[in-house]
């Protein structure tokens, strides 16, 4: 269980990242709460970008907004396919991910989120390769 002081911290954090996801346009962000879920991290942020360039920018962006803030990050994959970014702050773990990814992977059902409806009734933003 998290102390006050660190329940502060990680908040912190979370303004900072979803704050970066913002400053970028990233779309669907939810935050989860994973505490009890697992002890390797304490909130996890799912994101959407519209291209892999926008994908590898809005992962960059919360790295260096944590990192200017003081807040150490462990690593950070993806950047190369720009499909699927991870960027892992210790007990704040952020996903950015293209919507196709992110519909097929579906990580927010497996956490205990709920899976954005990626604009229901309307043709969905992106198609599969044939």
């Amino acid at each position: 269980m998290l102390n006050e002081q660190e329940l502060q911290k990680l908040q912190q954090m979370v303004d900072i990242a979803v704050n970066a996801l913002e400053e970028v346009k990233a779309k669907d962000i939810i935050v989860l709460d994973t505490v009890g879920k697992t002890s390797l991290f304490s909130r996890m942020i799912i994101a959407s970008g519209d291209s892999t360039r926008q994908v590898k920018a809005l992962a960059n962006n919360v790295t260096v907004d944590l990192k200017e803030a003081g807040f150490a990050i462990l690593s950070s994959e993806g950047q190369d396919s720009g499909e699927w970014t991870l960027v892992d702050a210790n007990d704040l773990i952020v996903h950015v991910m293209l919507p196709a990814v992110r519909d097929f992977y579906n990580i927010e059902d497996l956490w205990g989120g709920e899976k954005p409806p990626f604009h229901a009734g309307a043709a969905k933003p992106w198609h599969s390769a044939d």
